[in-house]
């Protein structure tokens, strides 16, 4: 992708920030100021990370800000419900003699940088997060008139959390004006945290400052590696540290991003969807990705089935590793979710609906809903995640076509959850096979029998773990048991082509979300929990996430009869809900009544529209974002080692260009009315609209048939 001129070049640090705000075109990438979104907002929407280490955009002066600074995936502190991530201590405080001059700041989303200066240039400063280095964070300050005061590299602030505080060793191998300082914070759980800073004046009255954060929850050897990894980029330099950073983000953009030159405050918000991604979830090796990602405490850093069914999906056409990472997390957590099952009195396993550090339910038990408390069933009750954890494990393998993944790394994963279904159910005298007490995604109605996303869900995982070859004769007998199994498992379809959510929904008071007067609405909190659940009102959809997570699960034909019942009933309670439904309206060729379900989801940060962004950015939605533009309005699907494109496009987009990697492959889609231009970096098998699918490489030209479609 290109980026319109808004690089700079290398040698340019702390000046860019200046020329970049008169540079022509650096709007499609510059994320600014908003009346709309408080300033305390501001300090989660600028965040930056990189590797697992997110920095918010907190003020240099900044003498109190709420909520913690930098936080390291996967570290934690507290037990149960209170488990939340570890504050890591602060890098970029600073104490000036005098007040510092009215400044703006902006994100420029090309290079990664975030950029401070006010207009006579007193005070000028960059920041980002080495997108190369993961947990290399660095400063460069100039300040005017010599007024930088002494300042510490590292600030450590009471958050309330308990932990313990060791100041390390400083690094000696650096040159002598250099000053250091080296830091442990650890958690009476033992998380624990390891930073070790440097800085240095400039001639010109500012600061360089780098930090390396590394997370250790099983030794001390973070230490050492923290040093190490600080020298090394002490000795690299703010300079050549920018360079490297820029020519990463340069190669990101060109690999995967969005050109949408109709749409242009669209485009802007995708690219800010992409960027927070690639730095909230961009961990490899192992990532815990919790609901909004590590931008802050918000729902305490824990993962949910966000992380498998939204969040994971983008990811893996971002940077597949990243999306093995959050598989390997759910890899390494199979024991406790098999002692959850054996806990209930089941075989296999079953996935916590709130998880954590080891992986262990840590749901709350109680909350509050429009001040008044109220028991949290969820943990107890929502269970679904069980199969969105396998359809995660499948949905990467899917994608990157690693064909052996299911039958090797990830095989017990998707067995034992399928054999916690077949324990699950009950079988009634009919021989039919049914899931009772369970909550949906929607829920505002609790503890029902035979919800439909939940059976079908549990059918698509039974199947799943039947098509892998049984190791021994017991195992075969199983998997031709979960066979008929799934068969008899009531999915609530009718002949109409509707799924009824629940068994007893269609006969609820109904009521349509219009006569709550906004598309976007808590309706447990406008009419009470009680009037809600005896309604057919939804909070997110429910049954049409089974068209949008395994729509060769559901019956032929069935998502518009589904769309056409469920979409007036759903208020969109959920920050989850707008992006699926933008999606599944862009599938069924209603682009642009799918707009305006995709404003709020694209806005929802940026505009601080729930109100509570400065508590993390919504990470999952994000990951909507960024299906909805690939799986819906590009159509563009992988099954079975073919990468399907199906586009439709809104009136008002003349064309929508997108690049991912799918398949082992770097794929750029270039969509007009005219066709579909494609580009390929290797061989991969393509279907474009009802086209046969053909092997091409290099770059092709599908026209639009005489209906006019790809």
């Amino acid at each position: 992708m290109e980026s319109d001129g808004v690089r700079t070049a290398p040698e340019d640090t702390v000046a860019s920030a200046a020329a970049a705000m008169d540079r022509a075109g650096g709007s499609r990438w510059r994320i600014t100021g908003n009346p709309l979104r408080h300033g305390v907002s501001d300090v989660t929407v600028y965040t930056i990370g990189s590797g697992g280490v997110a920095a918010r955009g907190i003020l240099e002066e900044a003498e109190w800000i709420s909520g913690p600074e930098v936080l390291v995936a996967g570290v934690y502190t507290g037990d149960g419900p209170e488990q939340e991530l570890l504050a890591a201590p602060g890098w970029t405080r600073i104490e000036t003699t005098s007040p510092l001059p009215a400044t703006e700041r902006f994100l420029d989303l090309s290079d990664g940088v975030l950029y401070r200066s006010d207009a006579a240039r007193e005070f000028r400063s960059l920041r980002f997060a080495c997108a190369e280095r993961p947990g290399v964070l660095a400063m460069r300050i100039e300040v005017a008139g010599n007024r930088l005061a002494a300042a510490q590299p590292l600030l450590v602030t009471d958050t309330g959390q308990t932990t313990s505080v060791t100041d390390l060793p400083p690094v000696t191998s650096l040159p002598g004006d250099v000053e250091t300082h080296c830091v442990r914070v650890e958690s009476e759980s033992g998380g624990a945290v390891v930073v070790a800073a440097a800085q240095r004046r400039t001639q010109h009255g500012g600061l360089d400052r780098i930090a390396v954060y590394v997370g250790d929850d099983a030794g001390r050897t973070a230490a050492e590696r923290a040093r190490s990894a600080l020298a090394r980029a002490w000795d690299r330099g703010i300079d050549r540290l920018l360079a490297d950073h820029r020519a990463s983000w340069a190669r990101r953009w060109s690999i995967v991003g969005i050109d949408l030159p109709g749409d242009p405050e669209t485009e802007l918000a995708v690219r800010f969807a992409l960027f927070q991604l690639w730095s909230n979830a961009g961990m490899h090796g192992e990532s815990a990705v919790g609901a909004r990602g590590i931008s802050g405490s918000g729902y305490r850093g824990h993962v949910f089935w966000d992380a498998d069914a939204f969040v994971l999906p983008a990811m893996v056409s971002i940077d597949p590793e990243a999306a093995e990472a959050m598989v390997a997390y759910r890899l390494r957590r199979l024991e406790p979710a098999r002692q959850r099952a054996r806990e209930q009195g089941c075989g296999g396993a079953r996935f916590p609906w709130e998880s954590a550090a080891d992986g262990v339910d840590v749901t709350p038990r109680t909350g509050f809903l429009g001040g008044a408390p109220v028991p949290i069933l969820t943990g107890t009750r929502e269970e679904h995640i069980t199969a969105d954890v396998a359809w995660g494990a499948d949905h990467y393998a899917e994608w990157t076509g690693r064909t052996d993944y299911l039958r090797t790394t990830a095989r017990d994963l998707v067995v034992e959850t399928a054999r916690y279904w077949a324990a699950r159910v009950r079988i009634d005298a009919r021989g039919r096979a049914h899931l009772d007490q369970m909550i949906g995604p929607d829920e505002y109605h609790e503890s029902v029998d035979d919800n439909a996303f939940t059976n079908v869900m549990a059918r698509w995982n039974l199947r799943r773990a039947a098509r892998l070859h049984p190791e021994n004769p017991g195992e075969e007998r199983e998997f031709t048991a979960w066979r008929d199994l799934a068969e008899r498992l009531v999915d609530q379809l009718g002949p109409d082509g509707r799924y009824e959510q629940f068994n007893g929904y269609f006969g609820l008071e109904p009521l349509l979300a219009a006569e709550l007067g906004h598309p976007t609405v808590a309706a447990d909190v406008l009419l009470g929990q009680a009037r809600v659940a005896g309604s057919q009102l939804i909070k997110q959809p429910d049954v049409l996430m089974l068209h949008h997570l395994v729509p060769e699960e559901v019956a032929p034909g069935s998502l518009i009869p589904n769309l056409d019942y469920y979409a007036p009933r759903t208020v969109h309670g959920s920050s989850l809900s707008p992006a699926v439904m933008a999606a599944l309206l862009a599938r069924a060729g209603r682009a642009d009544a799918a707009l305006p379900m995709l404003g709020p989801a694209l806005r929802l940060d940026l505009d601080d529209r729930s109100g509570n962004t400065a508590s993390g950015l919504h990470l999952a939605t994000m990951g909507g974002v960024w299906q909805a533009m690939l799986a819906g309005f590009a159509g563009v699907r992988v099954h079975g080692g073919v990468l399907s494109i199906r586009p439709v496009l809104p009136e008002r987009w003349p064309g929508l260009g997108l690049a991912f990697r799918c398949l082992g492959r770097c794929v750029r889609v270039d969509i007009t009315r005219a066709g579909v231009a494609l580009r390929v970096d290797g061989p991969l098998t393509v279907a474009v609209g009802n086209r046969p699918a053909r092997s091409v490489s290099g770059e092709s030209w599908w026209p639009a048939n005489e209906e006019g479609k790809s």
